[in-house]
């Protein structure tokens, strides 16, 4: 016989939650507050409001049953907690009052002046802002000190981060108790100062931004910009589009409203933006935004004028038989694999024999792994092998159709090969660079054929990624750029274009990012640990900004960032004194045993 796990209960001082505003988000937080076994007052202005409501809240446990993550008689319990009022008079039983009405500073600040005579003294009110101060509006409390901002992330019933936002004058008890609380319905709280945006929409939106003026300026299209971030980053959605589902008017107040806060030039709202939501233009709620929809609220997108037709799809314009590979480190390995499994035969060229060996031997250990895995027939891995050809003499690459370079990122280093290059191979050969921040011209230039020269970024481990950044320089050839195009669809990789300027798609919107989340850390406005799970549990990303930065080495970070402050000149591209200190300092990351965290004991 088995008996029902008892029902949570609430910490012993709050047993009563009342909400304000029963809007989705609203709805979604009574929900929370009564699965978890609080009594829950739920309050609107108006009749309709309250209807609203009590219709959200009918919808989703619907859906909770007929997925069976609730039963019928937990949800009749769970709606039996909720009693829905239209007065601010009937919270006065509540412990703890959270509000969750339209973002606006006058109307919040009127609620919170208005409980002040209706609930006890020690009452903690709470504010469900995403972006307006918490501080101001606690001001029209006459006990500031009980007001903290509990951001919640939508749908709040089934997202797992809470954003709780301290001012200056919140008593130190009201912070924990109201992070008790959180972690009583089953949320992961994460506990940050009173600045615009907080923790997660301060770092997401100004990515967002930073890609909406990618695609203001015709650097990439709207495809090719959410492509690269999705396969080269593995966001679940690409910026464009994610913007689409949040609203532009949304995302135009929320990067105003920090922007006039912290006048950071990143944050200022692109114009396209501002355009876009006086047109109507608002994503997918009005059918139109970056990208068009089947209709308003609908998910489907639909072919526009910006969309590519099906006979725009790239063509081979030159014969590409022969594929030369210069470098024999993990990249040059993984991508000498990934041409001769889709069926090229590869020329590769290393410094020394023992390094040509080491190539082949880690080509076949990667084959070898992949037939374990039930990926590979035993019969290919003797066909791939059959097409390589390794070699320590640059001369033997003079009948390769393509030649990709994979050498250490120094400029001295690269021009010196491609004036080799460009005396060994044949006419009409594409010479190829993987850097991912070298200025792709300075290759082309000592050569006699700029229009044969491009990027052709993959991404590491090659094997494995899907992507392929294609970056033309101003002398590239458009049927040269057509060709690469074509040839990474033909070897099973997403190839996006765009031109050649510092950090090129993805690391020209990331490591902004990643820097943003450094200066964060250097400001105290938030712990590591909490900036990593704002990011990972409220913007579904695969890694934490700390994280990725001790993977990616804070030594290459830090190298790229000033690449692309150099090149842009943009203030708020500067590289985080934190950064510098712990490259000085040898703190790398992971492969130093220590960069934002310690790795020596693990």
């Amino acid at each position: 016989m088995t008996t029902a796990a008892p029902e949570p209960t609430a910490p012993r001082e709050i047993s009563t939650v009342g909400v304000i505003g029963l809007g989705t988000m609203g709805a979604g937080i009574a929900e929370v507050f009564a699965r978890n076994g609080f009594t829950v007052i739920g309050v609107d202005q108006d009749d309709e409001g309250v209807a609203r409501g009590r219709q959200h809240l009918e919808h989703s446990t619907s859906r909770a049953v007929a997925r069976g993550k609730l039963s019928e008689d937990d949800a009749a319990a769970l709606l039996g907690r909720i009693s829905l009022s239209t007065s601010l008079a009937d919270l006065a039983p509540a412990q703890f009052v959270v509000e969750a009405v339209v973002e606006s500073l006058e109307v919040k600040k009127s609620i919170f002046a208005a409980l002040d005579t209706i609930v006890s003294p020690e009452t903690i009110l709470a504010t469900n802002t995403s972006s307006l101060s918490v501080t101001e509006l606690s001001t029209a409390n006459s006990g500031p000190g009980r007001v903290v901002g509990i951001h919640f992330f939508n749908p709040a019933p089934v997202q797992n981060l809470v954003e709780i936002v301290r001012t200056v004058v919140t008593e130190p008890d009201v912070l924990e108790r109201a992070k008790a609380l959180v972690e009583q319905v089953g949320k992961n709280p994460v506990v940050c100062g009173d600045k615009a945006g907080f923790i997660a929409n301060t770092l997401l939106f100004g990515y967002l931004n930073h890609a909406v003026s990618f695609f203001e300026a015709k650097y990439a299209s709207r495809e090719d910009i959410d492509a690269a971030m999705r396969f080269g980053c593995g966001y679940p959605m690409g910026p464009l589009a994610l913007l689409d589902l949040i609203g532009l008017d949304t995302a135009y107040e929320i990067l105003d409203t920090m922007y006039k806060q912290g006048r950071e030039r990143l944050h200022a709202p692109a114009p396209i933006l501002k355009q876009m939501v006086t047109a109507g233009m608002l994503g997918r709620k009005t059918g139109k935004g970056f990208y068009t929809y089947e209709g308003p609220d609908s998910s489907k997108v639909v072919p526009d004028d910006r969309t590519p037709s099906a006979d725009s799809a790239p063509q081979l314009h030159h014969d590409i038989r022969k594929v030369g590979v210069v470098g024999t480190g993990t990249m040059a390995s993984g991508i000498v694999e990934v041409f001769a499994r889709s069926g090229y035969d590869v020329t590769y060229v290393g410094r020394s024999q023992a390094k040509v060996d080491g190539v082949r031997a880690t080509i076949e250990r990667s084959l070898d792994k992949a037939i374990q895995r039930g990926k590979l027939e035993e019969s290919v891995k003797e066909q791939v092998l059959g097409r390589l050809s390794g070699t320590t003499a640059l001369d033997d690459l003079a009948e390769v159709d393509i030649v990709v370079e994979a050498i250490a990122e120094d400029l001295a280093v690269k021009t010196t090969l491609f004036e080799n290059l460009d005396e060994i191979c044949k006419d009409g050969a594409i010479l190829a660079t993987t850097t991912s921040s070298l200025p792709i011209i300075a290759m082309a230039k000592v050569t006699s054929r700029p229009q044969d020269v491009i990027g052709m970024h993959f991404f590491n481990p090659a094997a494995i990624m899907k992507l392929v950044e294609v970056v033309s320089t101003v002398a590239t050839d458009d049927q040269v750029a057509e060709t690469t195009r074509a040839l990474c669809d033909k070897v099973g990789k997403v190839a996006v274009s765009c031109g050649d300027r510092a950090g090129f798609i993805v690391n020209a919107l990331l490591f902004p990012y990643l820097n943003d989340a450094v200066r964060m850390l250097e400001a105290h406005y938030a712990t590591a640990d909490d900036i990593d799970t704002a990011m990972k549990q409220g913007c579904a990303l695969p890694m934490g900004p700390f994280e990725l930065l001790d993977v990616v080495g804070n030594d290459v970070s830090l190298a790229i960032q000033r690449e692309l402050y150099l090149e842009f000149r943009e203030p708020g591209f500067a590289p985080a004194p934190l950064l510098e200190h712990l490259v000085t300092a040898g703190y790398l990351g992971r492969k130093t045993k220590r960069g934002f965290r310690d790795y020596s004991a693990r």
